[in-house]
Order: structure tokens, then C-alpha cells, then sequence
């Protein structure tokens, strides 16, 4: 039972009636699930403290390469790859009407060699299929509920759920979005930077194939993408003012498709907007540090940036993939794995890839909207750069997927097929 104490972060457990766990993992989105699949596989007692409810909108995700072999392994992928669709080709397109305007950019997955960058679907598909796999796993305990209280020691991580269970583990993978209670458990501060800007996410039906092509239309106000799902059907992330959001979000179902018709320029024909949308403020968060105190930060927990590049979750999937292969490693070897040589591990593996991302994302979105000109003079070169010289477009192409220094799929010695 929990001992209250002077505080709300005060507590002790009674050690002789406490279950012990090797990780936790505290959330439940896509990041959390894969986390824990991920511990599991590699034969580490998890626990999961994340609620089971309906994925809640419309939002899709464009699955990038190393993403996919990452939940081939989990033996996630073949439970919803037949409801997505490839990408083959993405194009950049200047909508953005100014003097100076960059060149048309046209990436193909082909010039790399490959097949497709990544597969597009939708979350509630994804998490249908990452929730299924969850349940297969011996090794894997979920607490469906949400976190109460988190308290760090030097040995141990104990942990309340808002229903009154507790319980303790070695290592906290924090994968409880924006508002992280494990951060704020670890002592990490963030750094939050709202833009004055806002997405809205819908699907489209059109009368057009998309042949697998993703065109980003770049406006003065942000990016507006028309991303392939399967059949004649896009899914939308646009980003413009607030204001313009709410506006959008408002429209029917006929006059939002006729607005997205008129931004794309009509290239899929007709268009009509399905029922559900979402609107969100976007922002970029950074903390502080991305682990402390026996806990682990992944997802959004970790790092928030605007949806530009198709760069979030998967960068939350090879944060994922990181921590399940250090922290197995680690248990293999006879280590603490919430010690703090685990934790710098995943820090100096991570923290290139997070920080960078986070960095290249910020100065497009900046660029984008810049009304200086000698900013989108260089936004421009920039551009004609990528497009005209091979080498360069293949070394963005490669490093888009995911970075080149970068190895670790999932930790070694696991078996997709172990439950």
C-alpha cells in the first residue's frame, strides 16, 4: 500500500506487497504500445499503465522505411499493411505566390533503389494492430488505467495508478505525451514554443488517382499535404492561422472538400471531405534532457514538432527501438537497467537524431514563412540545390528515412514470433 508523506511526490510502498517489474511503461499512443512490445519481445518483465479506448481521429501517419522494418519485427506490420498505401513519389510544390518562389522538388523512392519510402495508414488502424499484438505477449502486463503518482529513488521506480494499484519497476519508459508525468517525475523541465500557427487533419475522397504520389503544397502559412490512403481517398494535414483552422473545421463536408480541391489545385479531380476532422495548436517542445532519475523519455514526451517532413511518430518509433535494444543488452550483461550509465546510453544514441530533427523541421517551418527576402532567396537555392544535383537529392532522400548513422532496429536476439 502507499504511505503518504508531506507532498504529492512524497510516497513509499510497503516493499512486502509490491509487484516488481523490469520496465514500465507509462502511456498508451503508438509509441507507448511499440515500447512495450518491444521490451517484451526481448524477454523483459514490462508493465503497460495506458487505458484501452478507441483511437479518437482521423489523423494518419506516413510510416517511414525503418519504421516499417521496426514493426515488421514486432510482428505488428502484417496485421495492417493491406490497409495502406505505398509512397513512391513525394513532391514539394511553392504555392506560396511571392516574387521569389522555389522550384518544384521531386523525391522518388525508385532513384534510391527502393520500392517505396514508407506507407501511409490510419492511426486507429495502426493501433488496432499494435493493441492485438500487445495482448499476445506473456511477458507483458497492462494496467488499464492511467498514472496517479510516479516516484523515482535511486533503486527503484514506484508508481500508483489512479485506481489505487502500485507497483515498481528498474526503468520508466515515459511515453505519456505533451503533459509527461514521468517528466516532471524525472525532474526534466521543457522548453515550449507555441507557434501562431494551427493544423487541421481530414480525408478526402477524389474522382482522381493519386498514383501514389504525396504532394506538399508550401503556402505562406504552412504546408498543406495530400498524402495517399488506399482507393481513390487522401488523407489532409493543413497548416495555416488559427483562425483560418477553425474556419476550415467549420465547413461542411462538401464546401471542405471543394477548399481542399482549390489548394491542390484540382490535380485529384473532384474532392469531398469525409465527416471527421481535427484541429490542433502546434508547437515545439524540447526538454531539457531526454533521461534522468531511472526514467527514459520517448514519443512525444520527448520532443514535439510540427507535422512537416513526416518526421514525429517515426521518431518516436526509433526512440522506441532504442531503449527496448540498450535496456535488453543491458539485462543480458547483468546490469541495473535503470542505472545511470543505461540511461546516458540511450541519451547519446538519441540525442543527435532528436535534436537535429527537431532543428531541420524548425528552420523550414521558419524559412516557409519568412517574409525577408534574402530568407527565401536562400529557401530557394536551397531547393533548386536538392532538385538539380542528384547526389545531394539522394543524401536527403536517405537521410529523411532515417538517419544514416543510425543502425538499431530492435534489440538483438528477439523473436517477432516469442509471446
Amino acid at each position: 500500500m502507499w504511505e503518504k508523506g508531506g507532498s504529492d511526490t512524497d510516497f513509499r510502498m510497503n516493499q512486502n506487497d509490491t509487484t516488481k517489474f523490469d520496465v514500465a511503461i507509462v502511456g498508451g499512443g503508438p509509441v507507448g504500445l511499440a515500447t512495450a512490445i518491444a521490451m517484451a519481445q526481448g524477454g523483459l518483465s514490462a508493465a503497460l499503465v495506458a487505458r484501452k479506448v478507441p483511437y479518437g481521429d482521423n489523423r494518419t501517419t506516413a510510416l517511414l522505411g525503418g519504421s516499417i522494418d521496426f514493426l515488421t519485427a514486432l510482428d505488428v506490420w502484417r496485421r495492417c499493411a493491406a490497409h495502406a498505401a505505398p509512397l513512391q513519389v513525394m513532391r514539394l510544390v511553392d504555392d506560396t505566390g511571392r516574387l521569389i518562389r522555389a522550384p518544384e522538388v521531386r523525391f522518388s523512392a525508385e532513384e534510391i533503389g527502393a520500392e517505396a519510402f514508407g506507407f501511409n495508414i490510419e492511426n486507429r488502424i495502426l493501433m488496432t494492430a499494435l493493441e492485438e499484438r500487445a495482448a499476445e505477449l506473456d511477458h507483458l502486463v497492462r494496467y488499464d488505467d492511467e498514472a496517479a503518482e510516479i516516484a523515482a529513488d535511486d533503486d527503484i521506480v514506484r508508481i500508483r495508478t489512479a485506481g489505487g494499484q502500485t507497483f515498481a519497476a528498474a526503468l520508466v519508459a515515459g511515453a505519456d505525451g505533451k503533459h509527461s508525468l514521468s517528466r516532471k517525475a524525472a525532474g526534466i523541465s521543457v522548453k515550449r514554443r507555441v507557434l501562431d500557427q494551427s493544423a487541421v487533419t481530414f480525408n478526402v475522397s477524389h474522382t482522381r488517382p493519386h498514383r501514389n504520389i504525396s504532394t506538399e503544397f508550401h503556402t505562406s502559412h504552412g504546408p498543406c499535404v495530400f498524402v495517399p490512403l488506399p482507393g481513390d481517398r487522401s488523407s489532409v494535414v493543413w497548416v495555416t492561422t488559427p483562425d483560418n483552422a477553425a474556419r476550415l473545421a467549420g465547413l461542411s463536408d462538401e464546401a471542405l472538400g471543394t477548399a481542399a480541391e482549390r489548394q491542390s489545385h484540382s490535380i485529384l479531380g473532384r474532392m469531398r471531405a469525409e465527416a471527421s476532422r481535427h484541429v490542433f495548436p502546434l508547437s515545439i517542445e524540447t526538454p531539457a534532457a531526454l533521461a534522468a532519475r531511472r526514467i527514459a523519455l520517448v514519443g512525444e514526451a520527448a520532443h514535439v514538432v510540427p507535422p512537416i517532413g513526416a518526421q514525429g511518430l517515426n521518431i518516436g518509433l526509433r526512440d522506441a527501438a532504442d531503449i527496448a535494444a540498450i535496456v535488453t543488452r543491458a539485462r543480458e550483461t547483468g546490469e541495473d537497467i535503470g542505472e545511470e550509465q543505461i540511461l546516458v546510453r540511450y541519451v547519446a544514441d538519441r540525442r543527435a537524431d532528436v535534436f537535429s530533427r527537431t532543428f531541420v523541421i524548425d528552420m523550414a517551418n521558419r524559412s516557409l514563412l519568412s517574409n525577408l527576402f534574402p530568407v527565401q532567396a536562400l529557401r530557394a537555392l536551397g531547393m533548386h540545390l536538392i532538385e538539380s544535383a542528384g547526389p545531394v537529392r539522394r543524401l536527403a532522400m536517405r537521410e529523411g528515412l532515417s538517419p544514416s548513422w543510425r543502425s538499431r532496429a530492435l534489440p538483438e536476439g528477439s523473436d517477432a514470433k516469442s509471446g
